[in-house]
């Protein structure tokens, strides 16, 4: 079920994203002692971050975190390196978590994907969070996105509108320094997941988020593919929500 809530603004909505997110993670650790969970990175997740790090009371020495993907080539002390932006501002601001599995996409890819895949496949997701790309990407899945693999982490290629949004939002000084490949967590990996929160500030992804809340699925818009989970909240402000159709947006 596709559950919509519109801000005012990008604080009131990261405000609302992380307090929803920290009761998924308590409820998960009441029920089995643990939870599982998905970060994501970007500007779209600065607010919903903010509020798990400063203000839900969690115990995160039960906590096992993931993350949705990680440029391949690219050093962790590059200033887009989703390695260094979930380190600086998620994992140095809270306790010990019981495990942080990072992508390093400075070895192997083939062989990191295969230490991650096996990991994870221990670890039932108890609540993923994303974002959607300017695209419609969610991770790195750029349409057409791969709808059917059902392997946890895979390689895959950055288009141009993806890595254009990296370079306009300031992680890379230039188009050319923007990698072309990265490892991901894949559609159906995320779909896994018990509970989605789905982030998404900015004028910029109003587009996106109208395709992929109002289009039918398809892997052209792969976000849309949110619409078949059972348990999927949007946190969108007014200017994201902007382009949706009134019966949608009230």
């Amino acid at each position: 079920m596709l559950n919509l809530d519109i801000s005012d603004n990008a604080g009131q909505l990261g405000t609302k994203a992380g307090a929803l997110t920290a009761k998924h993670i308590r409820e998960a650790i009441a029920e089995k002692g643990t939870a599982n969970i998905i970060l994501a990175t970007g500007a779209s997740q600065f607010e919903t971050l903010r509020q798990l790090v400063t203000e839900e009371d969690i115990d995160w020495s039960r906590v096992s975190m993931f993350h949705l993907d990680e440029y391949i080539g690219l050093p962790v002390t590059h200033k887009a390196s989703f390695r260094k932006y979930l380190t600086e501002r998620f994992l140095q601001k809270v306790s010990p978590l019981k495990a942080a599995y990072l992508i390093n996409g400075e070895i192997s890819p083939a062989d990191e994907c295969n230490r991650l895949n096996k990991i994870i496949s221990e670890h039932p997701v108890d609540v993923a969070l994303v974002g959607i790309g300017e695209n419609g990407h969610l991770a790195f899945n750029d349409p057409p996105a791969d709808f059917k693999t059902e392997i946890p982490y895979i390689v895959v290629e950055l288009d141009g509108p993806c890595r254009s949004q990296q370079l306009n939002e300031g992680w890379f000084e230039t188009l050319e320094e923007v990698p072309r490949q990265a490892i991901s967590m894949s559609v159906q990996q995320i779909l896994t997941s018990k509970a989605i929160i789905c982030s998404v500030p900015d004028q910029r992804k109003a587009f996106a988020v109208k395709n992929s809340i109002e289009q039918d699925i398809s892997n052209l818009f792969p976000a849309s593919i949110l619409q078949s989970h059972p348990d999927c909240t949007f946190f969108l402000d007014q200017q994201s929500a902007s382009l949706l159709s009134k019966n949608k947006s009230a």
